[in-house]
């Protein structure tokens, strides 16, 4: 059959189908009468005999009729099975018992061995037609869809290849790492050697590779990725065994590579009793709740029973969202606990004491803060207010209202600061510190200081996945800029463990693992998903074509931006019995001299006195050190002198 004929039958309409399968059927039908005639009379001519033909005239539309009261028309061509070859061997076998009845019953010639034959030929002609169908369609279908190499031949991956049936992708083979499984057949497919993946690529001109490994570890995905990325493969997912146990995603769902898997590591298990020491049974509160951070704060203290959770933000829709995701949560979890949704700025100090007493809160994760580098940049007096004033304004109301445990969020970009917000984040530290001097005090201050967290809103890797999406180009500042990174969920698990560490005072500093130099970021995430990156080294010529699939383009420093993070001031680093939680002596004020150095730049802010307010944070023990952009202005010369283009090929 012509891929035209072919392609016809498939834009008819359902009714028309159908008649066409009556026709051919009756026509296979007598097909097979006169062959079994003409086998059992040895003669094509005897096999056109009048009197046999009589009968077969009364039992043709009788079987038609059979065939449609078994089903075999209601079923789809393409989704026919052994049931239907089944019902076609009960057809014609009815089929053939009344043809000898009415033979016999007429008493017209018909040797008794043709109704066995002609059963045996109509069930291989009508059975074979309809498979053969299948076959021409599925085989067009191949074409039409995306090949695709499927990585584990376990359960997943087997359940992964049923659920590609009729879908974009067109599996051709398997890879695994496991001895035992490499040679065999898995649903028609051979099981090869993860080495043989790049020659299953040429050879198939695969340009997608699909993760069946829900089992895995992020340390074992990590090194799977990794062998992926030079084939310039796109790599898609099932989900993580977590997600699926916990009913959150179907084992079949496919996904983009999660960035997580990329440049994350393993959990090490919680210390339960650190997780238990400031939450279980008691009323928690969190700032920013609805951020990246406050709201990964909020699962993990709702999964570890609070007699109550309350959310404190000041946007009302990042409020709406975790509220909304929280409650089914708990039902999962069976936590029966109440959930306090309040909207509110930690700047409205009336309000923020009335809520501490309200509610009777006896943990303060404080994770509000302006955090946007260019952002807080171009909007000084507002992040000095809330990063500064608001997380004073939280630190004296806990102190007056008796919380128990206050936990400040803090971040790598306050250790010797070149922009306002890490300058503002390092005052708040020492608003903390000083806190925790004052003598007999109930509450626990800590400070939290760790790097970029994965995902995040303003982070560049949702940004990356935008710019790839859109076809580019990738922009990163600088080709040197690095920085730390660490999944949202093991930073919300060891800032709740090191906040119950604390004994007053304490700044706990997450250990981060290794930076990541952003360029690189982006050239992985480029390659998998199937795009061939370019690094452009200057400004692009007008008409030029890239050599490659994407762009990847240096925009210079933003202001304020360092190349590279540090998480200590000074000296060494103490370890804490967490061994990815350590602690550091950082300097502090007394309450006098922060008293002071408040006061001026809370003159400086109501005056709008910006270069007042950058003169304040230098003086201060911040270390601050305003950028000059000379950095930056390098840079951006050096890519005006600099047009050419290198390719990322190998």
């Amino acid at each position: 059959m012509t891929g035209h004929a072919l392609n016809y039958l498939i834009g008819l309409s359902r009714g028309k189908k159908r008649a066409v399968l009556y026709f051919v059927d009756a026509s296979l039908l007598a097909a097979s009468f006169f062959l079994a005639m003409a086998l059992r009379l040895d003669s094509f001519s005897l096999a056109f005999a009048p009197e046999s033909w009589a009968v077969f005239v009364i039992v043709l539309p009788l079987t038609i009729g059979l065939l449609h009261l078994l089903g075999l028309y209601r079923v789809v061509v393409r989704h026919i099975s052994g049931r239907t070859l089944r019902e076609l061997a009960i057809g014609a076998a009815i089929s053939s018992v009344i043809l000898l009845a009415g033979a016999k019953g007429l008493d017209l010639f018909l040797p008794r061995s043709v109704p066995i034959i002609y059963w045996l030929l109509a069930m291989v002609s009508l059975g074979g037609a309809r498979f053969g169908l299948r076959a021409l369609y599925l085989q067009r279908q191949s074409r039409l869809r995306a090949p695709v190499v499927i990585y584990g031949a376990g359960r997943a991956g087997q359940q992964l290849l049923a659920s590609l049936q009729g879908s974009e992708y067109a599996p051709v083979a398997f890879v695994d790492d496991a001895p035992e499984l490499q040679g065999r057949d898995m649903g028609g497919y051979r099981v090869h050697p993860t080495r043989a993946l790049a020659d299953l690529v040429a050879e198939y001109e695969v340009e997608n590779v699909l993760l069946a490994i829900p089992s895995a570890t992020r340390l074992q995905r990590k090194v799977i990725l990794e062998r992926l990325v030079p084939l310039g493969l796109r790599v898609r997912t099932i989900p993580g065994i977590t997600d699926v146990v916990s009913g959150r995603a179907q084992l079949t769902e496919l996904r983009e590579v999660s960035i997580e898997d990329l440049l994350g590591r393993d959990l090490i298990p919680p210390q339960q009793e650190l997780l238990d020491a400031n939450i279980r049974g008691k009323v928690v509160m969190v700032t920013g709740a609805g951020g990246s951070i406050g709201s990964e704060l909020c699962r993990q203290i709702l999964r570890q029973g609070p007699a109550r959770l309350v959310l404190l933000e000041l946007s009302e829709y990042a409020l709406y969202s975790v509220d909304q995701e929280l409650r089914p949560l708990a039902v999962a979890e069976d936590v029966r606990i109440p959930i306090v949704p309040l909207l509110a700025s930690v700047t409205d100090r009336p309000l923020i004491e009335d809520l501490l007493r309200r509610f009777k809160v006896d943990t303060l994760f404080h994770a509000a803060a302006y955090k946007h580098v260019p952002l807080v940049e171009h909007n000084v007096v507002e992040g000095v207010r809330n990063n500064v004033f608001g997380t004073l304004i939280l630190a004296e109301a806990a102190l007056a209202c008796g919380v128990g445990a206050f936990v400040l969020i803090s971040t790598d970009k306050a250790v010797r600061p070149t922009n306002i917000m890490g300058a503002s984040k390092r005052m708040a530290e020492l608003v903390c510190q000083t806190a925790a001097a004052q003598a007999e005090t109930e509450t626990v201050f800590s400070i939290v200081r760790f790097g970029n967290v994965l995902g995040s809103s303003g982070s560049v890797i949702p940004l990356f996945r935008q710019q790839i999406e859109a076809g580019g180009p990738i922009t990163v500042t600088h080709p040197e800029i690095t920085r730390y990174f660490m999944a949202i969920p093991e930073a919300a698990q060891l800032v709740i463990q090191a906040g119950a560490m604390a004994r007053g005072g304490d700044v706990f500093i997450l250990d981060m693992g290794e930076p990541v130099r952003i360029v690189d970021l982006a050239i992985r995430m480029a390659r998998l998903s199937g795009l061939t990156p370019v690094i452009a080294e200057g400004i692009r010529r007008e008409g030029a074509p890239p050599e490659g699939d994407i762009e990847i383009r240096f925009t210079g420093l933003r202001p304020g931006e360092k190349l590279y993070e540090e998480l200590l001031i000074g000296g060494a680093a103490q370890e804490t019995q967490h061994p990815r939680i350590m602690t550091t002596t950082d300097r502090s004020l007394t309450a006098a001299e922060l008293k002071e150095l408040l006061r001026q730049l809370e003159a400086a802010c109501n005056a709008q006195d910006i270069p007042g307010v950058r003169a304040i944070l230098s003086a201060a023990p911040t270390g601050y050190v305003p950028d000059d952009g000379i950095a930056d202005l390098f840079w951006q010369a050096r890519e005006a002198a600099l047009p050419e283009r290198r390719s990322l090929h190998g």
